[in-house]
């Protein structure tokens, strides 16, 4: 949640700074702001999404090669310009961006009051200007004082500092909220996400929770917040500059659904001995041996990848023989979780640095469980905390509303849960031969699904009045059931509820009438009767169904309208009916005229609680 550049070098900053917010608008677009060094330090801020500071921007002259930028999701205040960042000091000699969230700030800020600090927002994060204020006024140098900040400070914090008399410097620091620097021939970025400063290098460092570093245009000092030096980390990214462009389509949402087919390759690749029929993991090669020994497995996740989670629940079980728990991640952290050194504790996060998630696992860490993580974003927090796991590949996923990350988490998942079933034991030579052979041809089904989109456009035209839905399955079509409405709500701003279609009867059908539809996930699985009857249920209140099937003859009499899948195999269906649902949900935000990139109140990355 909100973003964050900088920049210090030898161009002007103005242009680096304003690509940097257009590419980390994902992240929050409520208000947007931006500070440029010149001898003084001149700021700009706008409420609403970047193009308003942007065009704001274009009234003042921004000269300067040296500044800080933010993109806000309002935590505490609402999304007005006094409330959007950098937030300045009272004498004009500081500006702060700051991602995150400081819980002793009402402390801070009356103490800071008493003092004579006047304070211009309703923010938590303009304590830290005042504080750095304070500091420089004590003599310190602005690291020293931000780091002085630091130690008063409870809560969570990405930050980019610079200060009027101080030229060419950014002091940056992290504590739960990713930041990572970019070293380039024409100088150092800053940034909260790596999409930003990928257009002028892949050289980064990724600063560790507890670090702060001075970045100038000589380099960077980097310490820690005790005042140890800290040794430097440069890693190489992967990631292109296309990657994170639209490359000619509306929206990046429905470039990412149509990048599906290609991402699922992408998940498997390397990863499938064919010849052997086995999978290959090398994330999970030095702890093969403990998950041999497990007990248990405690799936933890927010949001779609929680709902991944749940999937993976079924193939571990099935296909492992293994218990396991799925837990939301916010909530997990709040009880006392039984956990042993027998037990895996299994983190799903796309960016790595979702903040719930990252706390349970630093949980199961002190209760000395075993931790894995399966993210997307290469060095991320989760991927440096955990004690091994599995990449998705899925490449930079630039939607707020998660598609081809979610995909590849359940392609990922399958493999996972072939490959711990051939370690203990529990899947035969024959079935685990056949579950690889059916997942390298999903790519094509896919392929074939998007490229017929026409059938979900017509139904979102029928259905785009819709006010409430419901969307049905059963067994691993639930959770795909409440991704769907998920990603519903998400972006076309339909009330969508999830069900397991067992659990309408307990409740939910008391809403059905003919104004109520329904979204059913039936393919010809092992509960595909039951599924039918839970229609027939439906239709008896005149509800209108939508099915998703690859039996479209079964269903064709039950349903007003039918979406049609390939067939495959029941464990790897899922991967499939989810993919109508996305197309659905896009389709119904375009009818409806909402941007499915930029949901109201929603921003890709929950670095805080």
């Amino acid at each position: 949640m909100c973003g964050i550049v900088g920049y210090v070098g030898t161009k002007q900053a103005f242009p680096v700074l304003i690509k940097g917010l257009e590419a980390l608008e994902y992240r929050g677009y409520d208000s947007a702001g931006l500070c440029i060094q010149n001898g003084r330090l001149h700021t700009v801020r706008s409420e609403g999404k970047v193009i308003s500071l942007s065009e704001k921007a274009q009234l003042f002259s921004l000269e300067g090669t040296a500044g800080i930028a933010h993109t806000r999701w309002a935590t505490h205040g609402v999304p007005e310009e006094r409330n959007a960042h950098p937030h300045r000091d009272c004498a004009g000699r500081v500006a702060i961006v700051h991602n995150g969230i400081i819980e002793n700030h009402h402390t801070l800020r009356e103490r800071l009051q008493k003092t004579g600090h006047v304070f211009a927002s309703d923010t938590d994060s303009e304590v830290l200007a005042h504080l750095v204020e304070e500091a420089l006024d004590q003599g310190h140098p602005l690291l020293e004082a931000v780091r002085v900040t630091l130690r008063q400070i409870q809560g969570t914090y990405g930050l980019a500092v610079i200060a009027k008399e101080i030229p060419q410097t950014i002091v940056v620091a992290r504590m739960g909220s990713p930041l990572v620097v970019g070293i380039g021939e024409e100088g150092y970025y800053v940034a909260s996400d790596p999409s930003a400063l990928i257009e002028y290098t892949k050289d980064v460092m990724f600063l560790d929770d507890g670090e702060l570093a001075a970045v100038t245009s000589e380099g960077i000092t980097l310490r820690a917040l005790d005042d140890q030096e800290v040794e430097q980390r440069i890693e190489r990214l992967e990631w292109d500059t296309e990657a994170s462009q639209k490359d000619g389509h509306e929206h990046f949402m429905l470039k990412e659904i149509l990048e599906q087919p290609e991402v699922i390759k992408n998940s498997c690749r390397g990863r499938i001995d064919r010849e052997r029929g086995k999978v290959v993991l090398g994330g999970l090669r030095d702890v093969q041996e403990a998950l041999k020994r497990m007990e248990r497995i405690v799936i933890v996740g927010c949001g779609s990848a929680y709902y991944a989670g749940l999937v993976g629940e079924y193939l571990l079980e099935e296909l492992a023989g293994i218990p396991v728990e799925v837990e939301l991640a916010s909530e997990f952290r709040y009880r006392k979780p039984i956990l042993t050194e027998r037990t895996v504790v299994l983190a799903i996060s796309q960016s790595g640095e979702t903040a719930d998630t990252l706390e349970a696992i630093k949980e199961a860490k002190r209760k000395r469980a075993l931790t894995l993580g399966l993210v997307n974003a290469v060095g991320s927090s989760i991927a440096r905390e955990t004690d091994a796991g599995v990449y998705n590949h899925a490449g930079p996923e630039i939607g707020v509303a998660s598609t081809k990350a979610f995909v590849s988490q359940l392609v990922v998942l399958t493999l996972m849960s072939i490959h711990i079933g051939q370690l203990r034991g529990t899947l035969s030579e024959a079935r685990a031969s056949k579950l690889l052979s059916e997942l390298t041809r999903i790519p094509n089904h896919v392929q074939v699904m998007i490229e017929d989109r026409c059938q979900i456009q017509r139904v979102a035209r029928r259905f785009v009045a819709w006010d409430h839905c419901l969307f049905l399955g059963r067994k691993f079509q639930a959770p795909i059931a409440y991704e769907g409405a998920l990603k519903m709500k998400e972006v076309s701003y339909v009330h969508a509820e999830g069900y397991t279609s067992g659990e309408m009867k307990h409740g939910p059908i008391a809403l059905i009438d003919e104004a109520f539809p329904s979204v059913v996930l039936c393919p010809n699985d092992s509960m595909f009767e039951k599924t039918c009857s839970n229609i027939e249920e439906l239709r008896a209140r005149l509800g209108p169904i939508i099915a998703i099937t690859d039996r479209p003859d079964l269903v064709e009499r039950l349903a007003d309208e039918i979406i049609v899948v390939p067939e495959t195999i029941e464990e790897l269906q899922p991967i499939l009916t989810v993919i109508p649902t996305q197309l659905l949900a896009y389709e119904m935000a375009v009818a409806r005229k909402f941007d499915p990139d930029k949901p109201r109140n929603l921003a890709k990355s929950v670095t805080v609680e």
